[in-house]
């Protein structure tokens, strides 16, 4: 999370499903290598080449919303394998075999980024190698002898329906782990990062699913001529991902140096920015906001200090709780005014704008006025009273903040921060 630092024994406790995870890949891959080596590896042509494609894609992950990475090619590879059945093949490889490629690949992929030094996760690796493997489980058990139709074309209708069924079987466990993680790790209520996975499944998840499909129907009809045909949609939705997390990357650096400006200028102290914004997306966190909505609630927070350029001088230490009424709402009206000129930040300033306002006058009586709004004002407040130089202890600067709940703070954002506290959130 980025600027809060939390307790030793918190981040013991947010490393608890990381270490579940990788400890049950690594069992799972030696089981299934162990069972691949015992057997046989089946068409071994077929084995080596979706390896290659594993690996590389491994080799070529990057990131694209800071917390975890992206493979598009190893993963629409790994789930072709886990569903490759047809005329092409002799024996299509089976549960423990798909498992053992898949995993033995993503070693062979993750070694040079790791002696490179490049960024890497063992726990995203394997949390997608076990994803592969119920795609592999479930289209084992539906492509069984005992359940396919004796014509033709009836068999390939249930084998593409038991190809998406697989597909959908690897999202929907992806997306339950990683629910289960936010939910350790940022506090986020279950069922909103739920609802945030599925939204990711949605977008990304079965644009890779699909492909995979695709990659495994060619190369169940023409055999190896299959990856090379596929390869081009498989480059193009790299190119894709990686152009969006450029995009992404500029628009962060762009806003944290608007962001730095009032700290150059001597209006907040150094860090206060950033301080402000780890605080208002734990909150956000609490309060279960969509990501579209927590990417503006952090570049609102970061940017709530623009206005103060236009004031005569700085507040002493950046503590514009200082300020007078009239002037705190003035700089937020001048920083919303300044963000709207970029074109692209419109959410962002209208949040900026209202960041001032009392609750009682503002939010309670006004259902436009968007909460962000009332988490921004509430974090500012936290900061200033917590923050670097101020030595106002958390529950004191609690009891401070509680005595304007209902009329200068919104009753829900302050009790989000009470759990956030409470749970031992630092700066």
């Amino acid at each position: 999370m980025a600027g809060g630092v939390m307790t030793e024994g918190l981040e013991l406790r947010r490393m608890g499903s990381g270490v579940v995870i990788l400890v049950a890949g690594v069992v799972v891959a030696v089981i299934a290598i162990a069972m691949t080596a015992r057997h046989g590896v089946t068409e071994w042509p077929y084995a080596l080449s979706f390896g290659v494609l594993i690996a590389g894609g491994e080799m070529v992950q990057f990131r694209v919303d800071r917390t975890r990475n992206r493979a598009p090619i190893a993963t629409s590879a790994a789930l072709a394998y886990a569903v490759l059945r047809g005329p092409s093949l002799e024996f299509p490889p089976d549960v423990a075999q798909v498992i053992a490629v898949t995993a033995v690949a993503t070693g062979a992929g993750i070694l040079p980024r790791a002696i490179a030094g490049l960024w890497w996760d063992a726990v995203v690796s394997c949390r997608r190698g076990i994803s592969v493997a119920c795609a592999a489980v479930v289209f084992a058990a539906l492509t069984s002898r005992d359940l396919l139709w004796t014509g033709r074309w009836q068999e390939g209708i249930w084998i593409a329906g038991a190809m998406l069924a697989a597909v959908l079987a690897a999202g929907i466990t992806d997306a339950l782990i990683g629910a289960g993680q936010a939910t350790e790790r940022y506090n986020r209520p279950f069922p909103a990062a739920m609802r945030d996975e599925l939204v990711v499944l949605t977008r990304i998840g079965l644009a890779m699913g699909i492909t995979g499909m695709l990659l495994a129907a060619a190369t169940s009809l023409i055999g190896l001529w299959g990856p090379p045909v596929v390869l081009v949609p498989l480059l193009l939705t790299q190119f894709a991902f990686r152009r969006y997390a450029s995009a992404q990357r500029t628009y962060r650096t762009t806003v944290r140096s608007m962001a730095r400006s009032t700290e150059i200028a001597g209006f907040s102290s150094p860090g206060q920015n950033a301080r402000t914004a780890a605080l208002a997306v734990a909150v956000g966190n609490d309060l279960g906001l969509t990501p579209a909505r927590m990417e503006a609630l952090e570049y609102a927070a970061l940017l709530s200090g623009v206005g103060q350029l236009a004031l005569a001088d700085p507040s002493p230490g950046g503590a514009s709780l200082l300020r007078t009424r009239a002037e705190r709402q003035r700089a937020a009206e001048i920083g919303a005014a300044v963000i709207e000129r970029s074109g692209v930040l419109d959410h962002v300033a209208e949040i900026v704008r209202h960041s001032n306002d009392p609750y009682r006058q503002g939010r309670a009586n006004n259902a436009d006025i968007p909460l962000e709004s009332g988490i921004v004002n509430v974090a500012l407040a936290y900061e200033q009273l917590v923050g670097e130089g101020s030595g106002q202890s958390p529950e004191k600067a609690m009891e401070s903040i509680g005595l304007g709940i209902g009329a200068e703070y919104d009753p829900v954002v302050v009790e989000s921060l009470r759990r956030i506290v409470g749970r031992g959130f630092r700066f």
